[in-house]
């Protein structure tokens, strides 16, 4: 990737409900510039958005809470996973799936921070 060192969460998922919601944003400004069914059409378009946005998540075109490893970065990489759902996930838990809850010992291990001498820093309060 060109200069970009982080996940930036671009997905299918994401870049679709964009689309929708700003489609649905511009159909409530013509309601509001006079068109009266625009702002009530246009809130329906936005709430789509979340249910396309959400949809297409549960499908593997989304991405898990958190950072993704590098080599899922790209656009168009479908999360296998996500058939069994993501773990600490609201939108896998509203449709059901738990996810596989992440073990106590794959967590990284807080860093330590050293003093300038070389001895342990005081972390109490």
């Amino acid at each position: 990737m060109s200069g970009h060192q982080h996940d930036e969460g671009h997905t299918i998922a994401g870049w679709a409900g964009a689309a929708v919601a700003t489609a649905g944003v511009a159909v409530v400004g013509m309601g509001i510039c006079g068109w009266h069914p625009g702002i009530w059409s246009g809130l329906g378009v936005m709430a789509s958005a979340v249910l396309v946005t959400w949809g297409l998540h549960l499908a593997g075109w989304g991405k898990p809470p958190g950072p993704r490893p590098a080599g899922q970065w790209g656009l168009m990489v479908r999360d296998r996973a996500a058939r069994e759902g993501h773990a600490g996930c609201l939108g896998c838990r509203l449709a059901g799936r738990r996810g596989v809850p992440v073990r106590a010992g794959a967590a990284p291990e807080p860093a330590i921070t050293t003093s300038r001498t070389g001895t342990s820093a005081d972390l109490s309060p």
